[in-house]
């Protein structure tokens, strides 16, 4: 059980808990979704895939490792990441799956924020077709999530479509070791903190762990079959001048057993502008943040946890 609302994305889609949808977003910025449309087996296609990627023996994860990309694809050692100021590495390894484009894409040239292309595991055949499958769907999902989110704050439903053309996203697989016996002070699977851009959607296996802060406590996140996680992201918080919520969450993987979990970070079209929306600041006041773009703000926000 939780105490984080489920939505029926076909209702949002009809227009159906709007109301609803902008009171949670404006409150904890963390809700789930049900009735998506992506077919399970993909999913479940998806989650083996990354399993057999995280049994690869070290050597054949560390071929494709970050160190051999420019624009930070692929695989991502134990520890390599802080979340956490202060705390120790996140107890998780990861690899990272962007849009598949080539050296030559506009958006390389452009310099754009972690554009180029990615690594795959040469010894899983099945890993790239998947995952790409996988990737353009929860991608249709999250702008059918948009749509609804402009529809919440008073905008035209295709208020976000610009936003949403040709997109930036990362699909992320994550694998996290059980909670040691004894760990360092404040060694958990992932660290404190609000993800960076525009919406997540996250997948995540039956083992538990994710908590979300609000009003001062903890409040679990667990696995419901058939639906995603969705929070919002600091750069959407910004959009909306703080109206809607990007909340602090973290994972302590106290099951005894390894968890996986599959976060897609939806970011939108790179070169578009982030200034307050309309509605979102009051008559006289000033927004709380200078504009900027997709891209900017990503980068800015990238260089904080990276060790």
């Amino acid at each position: 059980m939780t105490s984080l609302r489920v939505f029926d994305l076909a209702a949002l889609d009809a227009g159906v808990g709007i109301a609803d949808l902008r009171a949670v977003c404006s409150s904890i910025g963390f809700f789930y979704i049900t009735n998506h449309g992506i077919d399970l087996n993909l999913i479940e296609a998806a989650a083996r895939e990354m399993r057999a990627l995280f049994a690869l023996p070290l050597e054949e994860r560390m071929a494709i490792c970050l160190a051999n990309s420019n624009c930070h694809h692929g695989y991502e050692p134990m520890k390599a990441q802080t979340l956490e100021e202060g705390m120790p590495p996140d107890l998780k390894e990861g690899f990272y799956i962007g849009n598949e484009i080539t050296v030559d894409h506009a958006y390389v040239k452009a310099g754009y924020f972690n554009m180029g292309p990615n690594q795959w595991p040469a010894s899983l055949p099945n890993f790239r077709p998947v995952m790409l499958e996988y990737f353009a769907d929860l991608e249709a999902t999250a702008v059918r999530l948009m749509r609804a989110m402009a529809l919440s704050l008073g905008l035209p439903r295709t208020h976000f479509d610009a936003f949403c053309h040709d997109p930036m996203a990362v699909l992320r697989l994550l694998h996290y070791p059980p909670q040691p016996a004894n760990p360092e002070p404040g060694e958990k699977g992932c660290g404190a903190h609000s993800d960076w851009g525009c919406l997540t959607l996250l997948w995540q296996d039956e083992n538990g762990g994710l908590q979300a802060h609000s009003g001062g406590e903890w409040i679990d996140a667990p696995p419901i079959p058939g639906t995603f996680v969705i929070n919002i992201g600091d750069m959407f918080a910004r959009w909306t001048n703080n109206l809607y919520r990007s909340t602090l969450h973290r994972v302590i993987n106290a099951s005894g057993h390894e968890r996986y979990s599959m976060p897609f970070f939806f970011e939108g079209s790179p070169g578009h502008p982030v200034t307050a929306l309309p509605g979102c600041v009051a008559e006289g006041e000033a927004a709380l943040y200078a504009p900027t773009t997709v891209s900017d703000h990503l980068t800015q926000m990238y260089r904080r946890t990276f060790v």
